[in-house]
């Protein structure tokens, strides 16, 4: 088969479709013919040599894929060949076959294409087990979502509005409408307003890290929830301690892809459970700013780090 490798780490150039050893299913997983595969802010930190693969992973980009099952391993239930499924992955997803654990596959959702599918799992397992599972967001109160135009951001606004919270997000003036589309209540433009002078939360979904800590706490009511889910604004902040125990808040950080199996199945099953009937009644959708031919991995790259897309950036296999 063929999949995109990294010549050595750098720049979007680096990335070269090349031929590969066929990977073939274990004991308990599923191989899947790739149909797409989801363009993610890791892979990006992993082609400059920042973020490899879990040891379990194939070394290869890729944490999301949809396409078609080709065979299953010994002890695999609920799956066989032809299916059309999506699935959550440690890497390797940038390929044109992959093989994963069967607790980490998804049935694509009723009325999305398959192609489309492949921006779902990622972002619906990050936001799920951050601000369902962990912050317990519940109806009527207020979720901050953070790049509210990104894969996750657009993800987020819609299932918060789906869970009956209010939401506003923050993002460039320009997303704004589509924002206010896909169902937010305000959004806040970062770069003309301090968005702690504007909102007050009970869970904040924190993309930036170290830059926005201060102001997420300043955000949060008392009792509110704070998750970290990334670092794009550095690494290291300044906490006040006393604000945060006199508010009773919660400050979290997560990662999802080198969580053991288990717990990534666990959140899966969630998903599955939680998530998928609202895609399958069209409350929640996909949101693709565009699909690339695989090959075409470094364009994706350099839009993706352009910050000016839209919801999810596919790359197609094919």
């Amino acid at each position: 088969m063929h999949a995109i490798t990294i010549e050595r780490p750098g720049g979007p150039e680096a990335l070269r479709w090349t031929e590969v050893p066929d990977p073939a299913p274990a004991a308990g997983e599923v191989l899947i013919e790739v149909a797409a595969a989801g363009v993610n802010r890791a892979d990006a930190l992993q082609r400059q040599g920042n973020y490899p693969s879990p040891k379990d992973a194939p070394p290869y980009l890729g944490l999301e894929v949809s396409g078609r099952v080709r065979a299953v391993g010994e002890g695999v239930h609920g799956w066989h060949a032809g299916q059309e499924v999506c699935a959550l992955l440690g890497g390797g997803g940038y390929a044109q076959l992959v093989a994963v654990a069967a607790g980490q596959v998804l049935p694509v959702p009723k009325g999305v294409d398959l192609v489309d599918a492949a921006g779902l799992p990622e972002v619906a397992a990050t936001v799920f087990s951050n601000v369902v599972d962990l912050a317990r967001l519940k109806p009527g109160e207020t979720l901050l979502v953070h790049g509210g135009g990104s894969g996750i951001g657009t993800f987020a606004v819609q299932l918060g509005k789906a869970l009956g919270a209010e939401v506003v997000a923050t993002a460039r003036a320009a997303k704004r409408e589509r924002l206010l589309g896909l169902g937010a209540d305000r959004v806040i433009d970062y770069k003309a307003a301090d968005f702690a002078k504007e909102v007050r939360a009970d869970v904040v979904l924190d993309i930036m890290g170290g830059s926005y800590l201060k102001q997420n706490v300043d955000v949060l009511k008392t009792g509110g929830r704070l998750v970290v889910i990334g670092m794009q604004g550095g690494r290291r902040g300044e906490l006040d301690l006393g604000q945060l125990l006199a508010k009773r808040a919660l400050v979290a950080g997560t990662t999802l892809r080198a969580r053991p199996a288990a717990e990534k199945a666990a959140i899966v099953r969630g998903v599955r459970e939680e998530i998928w009937p609202l895609l399958d009644e069209g409350m929640i959708r996909p949101v693709i700013d565009r699909r690339f031919p695989i090959a075409e991995a470094a364009e994706a790259h350099r839009v993706l780090e352009s910050n000016e897309h839209f919801g999810k950036l596919l790359l197609t296999v094919g």
